[in-house]
């Protein structure tokens, strides 16, 4: 079932729930960022092309983790731009030791929802 939203700051927290283990949080940042360095390198060694990296390895590593591990479909699925936007700030979070707040977050809205 497609869930709907009014608003980024409502679609936040079922972004966060369809993160709730923290594994699939940890290959989403793993993912993210290596597709960040290796889309860097590129393109600082005039090498346009690793610029896909970033998509490639980022979504490559994390919608796996969204079946393996988490057992649901990727957010990206239904809401692209969102889920882009939830994803760097879940991201942003966990570099800043919040990784707890994102548990806590997913915790109240599936306790909520489901």
């Amino acid at each position: 079932m497609e869930r709907t939203f009014k608003s980024y700051e409502e679609f936040w927290p079922y972004y966060v729930a369809m993160h709730s283990r923290a594994a699939t949080r940890w290959v989403h940042l793993a993912g993210t960022l290596t597709g960040l360095a290796v889309s860097a390198y590129g393109l600082a060694r005039g090498r346009g092309r690793y610029a896909a990296a970033l998509p490639l390895i980022g979504y490559g590593t994390a919608w796996p983790a969204h079946f393996l591990i988490e057992g649901n479909n990727p957010a990206t699925f239904g809401h692209p731009a969102w889920s882009l936007r939830g994803d760097a700030r879940m991201i942003r979070m966990m570099l800043a030791g919040r990784d707890n707040e994102l548990a806590r977050t997913a915790a109240t809205w599936l306790a909520e929802n489901t």
